[in-house]
């Protein structure tokens, strides 16, 4: 395992391609009840051969490598702050290149535009494959074969960028589908705010991750330790322990490459 101060200072010699993901999980507070973990990690951005799990076949993916984390419990503002730190140590005005991954939640949107405005966005693949989803079962019935066949047609021309077509076909869709019409306009409201940060075949093919497996592991990781049986936490207490938690998880690598979503 290599040692923060390593890490550091070989970003100094050789800048490279950086990354941030962020997202939240839920702890269970005394007194307070269930409170969100605002969760971050910082990440180098490696490409390097990897087997295809569609296909077999190697090709050459994104990975996410030499990942540290940063958590905060309370609002954004505090937490976007001590991210852009973390950032900082790790390289990031120096970069190459860099890239923010985070599902559709305002909030993580608001932090990068304050923050790390000036490189790539994405929304990360697997959140915007479950919109699509839901969108085949809205128009299909849930678990049908139709809707499963609706979603394998449409996934191609999410993944290829064409976020904004498909939000009008289904704000289209939508007109025909009057029990259903006000999700799924919902649904192409949400592909229309966040079509800039769907370009995943442009992202993969400009050496970027379109998953954010690292920061969703996570926060796994971080509910895994703090909401085991019958526990529950003081605030200070937490607080305490999650720079520790952090610095444990540190270091491990996981692929960024493009999963198979035959099921969300």
């Amino acid at each position: 395992m290599l040692a923060r101060s390593e890490i550091v200072a070989g970003e100094a010699r050789q800048p490279h391609d950086l990354g941030v993901a962020l997202d939240g999980a839920r702890v269970n507070i005394r007194q307070e009840g269930w409170k969100e973990l605002k969760v971050g990690c910082v990440f180098e951005i490696e490409v390097k051969p990897t087997r295809d799990q569609q296909t077999g076949d190697l090709i050459d993916l994104a990975h996410a490598t030499h990942n540290s984390f940063t958590a905060h419990l309370g609002g954004p503002e505090v937490f976007g702050q001590s991210l852009w730190a973390a950032a900082q140590a790790r390289g990031w005005t120096q970069a190459r290149d860099t890239l923010a991954l985070g599902d559709g939640a305002a909030w993580i949107w608001n932090l990068v535009k304050d923050h790390f405005y000036d490189g790539w966005q994405g929304v990360h693949w697997y959140h915007a494959t479950q919109h699509l989803w839901k969108v085949a079962h809205l128009l299909h019935g849930e678990g049908t074969a139709a809707a499963k066949q609706w979603f394998k047609d449409y996934e191609t021309p999410l993944f290829e960028g064409h976020a904004n077509r498909l939000a009008e076909l289904v704000r289209n869709l939508a007109q025909t589908h009057p029990a259903a019409a006000q999700a799924l306009r919902t649904e192409a409201n949400y592909l229309d705010e966040h079509q800039r940060r769907m370009h995943y075949l442009e992202l993969r093919e400009d050496g970027f991750p379109i998953g954010s497996g690292i920061v969703e592991s996570a926060c796994k990781q971080f509910r895994a330790r703090f909401n085991g049986p019958g526990l529950r936490w003081s605030r200070p207490g937490l607080e305490r322990l999650l720079p520790v938690r952090a610095a444990v998880m540190g270091h491990t690598s996981i692929s960024g490459g493009r999963p198979s979503t035959t099921r969300p």
